[in-house]
């Protein structure tokens, strides 16, 4: 078992040379702030990444390392100290030491906390070994052994009240308000359901009104995935719950309505953006769930190859002009957006967006919120931008011709415009462009550069499972049918992805940076076809191509390449 001395693990990093001791000052500052342990604070303020903050601290102090992701608790063993406990240590029992007797492995955020550790065994009248493990992880495995048992103990303590006192619930909306009460069972059943729905990576919560029952899934990775089911009369109560903490109107069931909710979970903030729609069935709920760390990443974790980075880079380079990033709704859009901004943001220049809604505070950047009731529309807003000396404007989406005008009249300006808009490919951009109305002698002046995405399912790297491709796989990536061909398939059976055989996703990139050539071209009027056929020729990879790229190195499924080369035909 690991005995060792406390120690500061700022001075660590510091004669390590992973940050200097100005970071140091500032993180400690940080922490004071927000009271997270230090190495949360130099991880989120990307000094260093999680694995590096790991690896120090398991050197100095001679203790383990365990990726709870790989292991699959007993439920006897995790259970074996209460829920309130484990959470306010953050902490895990995982198994038993299998060569002493009589010690129990824990795994730890912090395993230098000594009162902790004394009353683990105090408790359970074991030794315990305590291993290093990330927060999110032991966060992960505690929603795994007691989030669905607490929301289910919610739910049933909810029926019960309900039968016990049905005049007090003739009207569900009771329920809902009867705030006086943190704990009462609706307010814990719908934190539960949305506390769960982060620790589970789910983009979106989708709460539906069936004949006889309300159900519950969470979009993961792209995917819908059902984790509960209550009975019907539980819907008015949740959705009057979620109306009251997303600011909307309880009274008001026959017309769509639209909110926001500002939570915290595992001291991290996210803001969850609230879509209610009547149905025959009762009203049904989807709440998207984005957190500012998840739009703000650094661009080497987008996805982007050696080259598709250079080309990013060069892109963003240019002092005025715009920038259009394109894809379906769930793309990635917005994170890229964002990543340029960041990229952008320098005390020298203005910066402002126009978006719909603001999806993450960003320090150093003037951002406006659209509000057409008020009357501020994107081009409303983008009107008065123009007149508070911007040097970098960034629309939300281009979603009309008088936003377009004014975006392109902006670029010609001399300013540059990082915007979004809904089209497949990046040829197809400069159509839509045209069908709004914008000459196209005036897109080829203003335009530098398109970036199309979409999002593929990373394959988990714990169970994928190598296959030899056969001769239609072969050909439909483009490689040569009598070349043997190894590529990867989704394992089953895996804690790791919890058998989905995918875990994360990763952007696929088409982009195509305007040159002088391809300029003539738009202005002269050319097709998408011909224009796609030119930026080829000029080196540019479809994203068809960067789908096979990587299915062939084995990052993810050919049935995930495959969806890439349909929708980019």
């Amino acid at each position: 078992m690991a005995r060792y001395n406390k120690i500061r693990l700022g001075d660590c990093l510091v004669q390590k040379g992973l940050i200097t001791e100005e970071q140091l000052q500032t993180a400690l500052q940080e922490q004071k702030n927000k009271g997270l342990k230090l190495g949360e604070t130099v991880v989120a303020l990307g000094y260093v990444d999680e694995m590096t903050v790991i690896d120090v601290l398991c050197d100095q102090l001679g203790i383990e390392y365990i990726d709870l992701r790989k292991i699959k608790i007993d439920e006897s063993i995790g259970k074996m100290l209460n829920e309130d406990f484990i959470r306010k240590n953050c902490l895990i029992p995982f198994e038993f030491d299998q060569l002493v007797p009589n010690v129990l492995r824990v795994a730890m955020a912090d395993p230098m906390d000594i009162l902790a550790i004394d009353d683990i065994s105090i408790i359970t009248n074991y030794q315990v070994d305590p291993v290093l493990s990330t927060r999110a992880q032991i966060e992960y495995q505690i929603d795994k052994l007691y989030g669905a048992t607490k929301a289910m103990a919610a739910a049933e303590q909810f029926r019960k009240e309900r039968e016990k006192d049905k005049a007090r619930f003739e009207n569900e909306e009771e329920a809902a308000k009867d705030d006086s009460v943190e704990n009462s069972p609706i307010v814990q059943l719908v934190r539960s359901i949305l506390e769960q729905g982060v620790r589970r990576r789910a983009s979106d919560i989708h709460i539906e009104a069936l004949e006889y029952e309300v159900r519950v899934r969470y979009r993961i990775d792209g995917a819908l995935v059902e984790v509960a089911k209550y009975d019907i009369d539980f819907l008015s109560a949740i959705v009057a719950r979620i109306k009251i903490i997303g600011g909307m109107d309880i009274s008001e069931k026959r017309k769509p309505q639209d909110g926001r909710i500002a939570m915290t979970v595992d001291r991290r903030e996210y803001d969850v953006r609230v879509s209610i729609l009547p149905t025959i069935n009762g009203e049904k709920i989807v709440m998207r769930l984005t957190s500012k760390e998840n739009l703000t990443r650094d661009k080497q974790n987008l996805g982007f190859n050696a080259e598709e980075l250079e080309k990013f880079d060069r892109i963003l380079k240019n002092p005025h002009g715009i920038i259009l990033v394109t894809g379906p709704t769930g793309s990635g859009k917005s994170t890229t957006l964002y990543t340029a901004l960041s990229e952008l943001n320098t005390e020298d220049v203005n910066i402002i967006t126009v978006e719909d809604p603001v999806e993450a505070n960003m320090e150093g950047i003037n951002q406006v919120h659209v509000n057409e009731k008020a009357g501020l529309t994107f081009a409303a807003a983008l009107r008065s931008i123009l007149r508070q000396d911007p040097d970098i404007i960034m629309i939300g989406e281009i979603r009309d011709g008088e936003t377009a005008d004014i975006a392109v009249k902006a670029a010609i300006t001399g300013h540059l415009v990082v915007s979004t808009l809904h089209t497949n490919g990046t040829a197809s951009t400069i159509s839509r462009l045209a069908d709004m109305g914008i000459e196209p002698y005036l897109i080829g002046d203003s335009l530098v550069g398109v970036i199309a995405q979409r999002l593929v399912r990373r394959l988990c790297p714990e169970c994928k499972k190598p296959v030899m491709a056969t001769p239609e796989e072969k050909r439909l990536l483009g490689v040569d049918e009598m070349t043997p061909l190894t590529i990867y398939e989704p394992g089953t059976e895996c804690s790791n992805c919890g058998g989905v055989g995918y875990f994360g996703r990763i952007g696929v990139y088409e982009i195509m940076a305007v040159t002088n050539s391809l300029r003539i071209k738009i202005a002269a009027g050319a097709r998408a076809d011909e224009l796609k056929k030119a930026a080829i020729e000029e080196g540019m990879h479809t994203l068809k191509d960067s789908g096979v790229r990587l299915c062939l190195e084995g990052v993810t499924s050919f049935k995930e390449a495959l969806k890439i080369a349909y929708e980019s035909e």
